[in-house]
């Protein structure tokens, strides 16, 4: 796959997936704040990915930073991990990468300050190289509930293009894949900004993996008709109580799953689960802007001028609707986060 974030050259290079699927091109990223902006703009979107590129965001910063001892140093790099941790409220993998390079820094008191700025920009490279390591075991075990000849049905886009690299809920059709299992893919299209449509189908595609695009409201159709044997999700963030806060639809996805007697799965690694948030509706759902529904692109209308918009970019999927969530460890029912997870 083509990198969805890294750093070249002393700039964090990310593929512009606002482009897709029409134009591959990348975005150079200079500062701090171009980081901050292409993750506000979805120029880089998926849970995953925007805690890797926020990891490099504060690297990147810091190596712009002028002062010359330390404490001075940590006091000007905490206005840049703030700025980028206002980006996006509900994905909880942006928090986690921010704190964990300020408890990078806090154990690099005591060396000089280029010695800090290396062991940043290490420490970002390490998340990074993570989050691919963490996604191909995820897709090990995910792929040991795929049978051969099934229909995943998947919404939105989890794959190599929302993480570093391989994916979460397409990295465990991909490892399906790569066994020899002979898989069908459903992706729906994820109205209103078409991540199934623009991104999903276009990965799979360019993997040669079967993938047929759908329209958010044929799921429940395909459903009753036998046509989708599993569904399989990322996440944003997961509650203490194994709530799952994903794309706005797979509240949805997953109440018809359970109608029709279908497996629903959430696959996430460590960093999404998020044990300091009781339940889902401690989750900050982020409301995002109008024109998202009333334009394509945001240009072309599709709605009057001057209608009222509701647009929250994610819902909360209540944990007794998941069969069971897939991480780097195994597979775990939702009431089995915390104790999993604790340490």
């Amino acid at each position: 796959m083509i990198p969805t974030v890294e750093w070249k050259n002393g700039v964090v290079r990310l593929l512009d997936q606002s482009r897709l699927p029409e134009h591959v091109e990348f975005l150079d990223c200079r500062d701090y704040r171009a980081v901050a902006d292409a993750i506000r703009e979805l120029k880089v979107r998926g849970a995953p990915a925007i805690g890797v590129t926020a990891a490099l965001g504060v690297a990147l910063g810091a190596q712009a930073v002028s002062a010359t001892e330390f404490p001075a140093f940590a006091q000007a790099l905490m206005p840049i991990c703030d700025h980028l941790a206002v980006t996006r409220p509900t994905a909880v993998n942006l928090f986690w990468a921010i704190d964990r390079m300020k408890k990078k820094l806090a154990s690099l008191s005591a060396q000089a300050v280029p010695a800090v700025k290396a062991a940043l920009l290490a420490e970002a490279q390490a998340i990074l190289d993570e989050d691919i390591a963490l996604c191909k075991a995820m897709g090990k075990h995910g792929a040991e509930l795929i049978a051969n000849g099934q229909t995943v049905l998947t919404h939105c886009n989890a794959g190599a293009l929302a993480t570093a690299g391989y994916g979460t809920a397409l990295g465990v059709i991909r490892a399906a894949w790569e066994q020899g299992k002979k898989i069908q893919v459903i992706a729906d299209e994820t109205r209103p900004v078409l991540q199934g449509a623009r991104l999903t189908a276009w990965e799979l595609m360019q993997d040669k993996i079967p993938v047929t695009l759908i329209t958010d409201n044929m799921a429940g159709s395909l459903m009753r008709q036998g046509k989708i044997q599993l569904c399989v999700v990322g996440a944003d963030r997961i509650a203490a109580n194994g709530d799952v806060a994903n794309k706005i639809g797979t509240y949805s996805v997953a109440v018809l799953a359970k109608a029709h007697g279908i497996p629903f799965y959430v696959a996430a690694p460590y960093s999404t689960i998020d044990l300091k948030t009781k339940t889902g509706a401690d989750i900050p759902i982020e409301q995002r802007n109008s024109l998202e529904v009333t334009t394509i692109h945001g240009s072309h209308p599709i709605a009057p001028a001057g209608v009222a918009v509701y647009n929250p970019a994610f819902d909360v999927t209540p944990a007794e609707l998941i069969t069971g969530i897939i991480t780097e460890r195994g597979v775990f029912k939702p009431s089995e986060l915390a104790k999993q997870f604790a340490s």
